[in-house]
C-alpha cells in the first residue's frame, strides 16, 4: 500500500501542477475547459467506480493491463500497478490541478510578474522560474490531507485489484474482528499522516522564506 500510494501522490503531483499550469496559461480557453472538465470528473466520480470502469476498458475490451495488481505469486507486478495507481491518484490530481491553476492565476496578475513581463522575459521563464514557486503553496498545503485520503482510497483499491496490501489486511481483520490487527493499521496510519504533515511543513518553509523568520 506504501507503494501504490507514494505512486498515486507523485502522479497527481506531477499531472496536476502541469495540467493547472497548462489551464493557466489561457483561462477560459479550450484546453482549460478540457482540463478542468477533467479535474471536475476526477473530483465528482469516486475511484470505487473509476476502478472497476478502468478494468473493464484497459484489462477486459482492450487486454492492455491485467486487471489484477499482482502476480501469480502473489507479488506486485509493474504492470499491474498501472490501473491501481491511476484510480487512486485522479481525484487528487483533480484537486492539485484546480489549487494550481487558481493559485497560478492570482500569482500571474502580480506585480512583480508584470514588472517580469516588461522586461521582456519568455513566459515560460516567467511562469517556472517566477510564478511557480508562490503557487506551490496551496497546492503543498494540500498535501497532508491528500496523504490521508490517498491511504483511505488505497484499502478500496487494493480490494477491488487485489493487491496484497495493509488496507486489504485491515479490511479482512474487521471482518474477522482482529480489533489488534486493526489497532495496529490506524495507528500505523496515523503515523503516516503526522509524518506526512511534518514534510508538508519543512517544504512549505522552503518555499515561502516568510515561514523560517516566524
Amino acid at each position: 500500500s506504501l507503494r501504490l500510494g507514494l505512486g498515486a501522490m507523485i502522479l497527481a503531483l506531477g499531472a496536476g501542477v502541469s495540467a493547472g499550469i497548462a489551464a493557466a496559461r489561457r483561462p477560459g480557453g479550450m484546453l482549460d475547459h478540457l482540463l478542468m472538465g477533467v479535474a471536475i470528473a476526477g473530483i465528482s466520480v469516486p475511484n470505487f467506480v473509476v476502478a472497476p470502469l478502468l478494468i473493464l476498458v484497459f484489462a477486459v475490451w482492450l487486454g492492455w493491463l491485467p486487471a489484477s495488481g499482482a502476480g501469480p505469486d502473489a507479488s506486485l507486478t509493474a504492470a499491474g500497478m498501472v490501473l491501481p495507481v491511476v484510480a487512486l491518484a485522479l481525484p487528487q490530481f483533480a484537486y492539485v490541478a484546480r489549487l494550481t491553476r487558481a493559485s497560478m492565476l492570482e500569482v500571474l496578475d502580480s506585480s512583480y510578474i508584470l514588472a517580469a513581463r516588461a522586461k521582456g522575459l519568455p513566459e515560460r521563464t516567467i511562469l517556472l522560474r517566477h510564478g511557480l514557486r508562490p503557487a506551490l503553496l496551496p497546492v503543498v498545503s494540500y498535501l497532508g490531507p491528500a496523504t490521508a485520503a490517498v491511504i483511505t482510497g488505497s484499502v478500496v483499491i487494493e480490494e477491488i485489484f487485489g493487491l496484497p496490501g495493509l488496507g486489504r489486511y485491515f479490511v479482512q481483520a474487521a471482518l474477522n474482528r482482529d480489533y489488534f490487527l486493526v489497532l495496529g493499521v490506524v495507528v500505523f496510519y496515523g503515523l503516516l499522516v503526522v509524518i506526512a504533515n511534518l514534510l508538508v511543513d519543512l517544504c512549505y518553509g522552503l518555499l515561502d522564506p516568510r515561514v523560517q523568520r516566524q
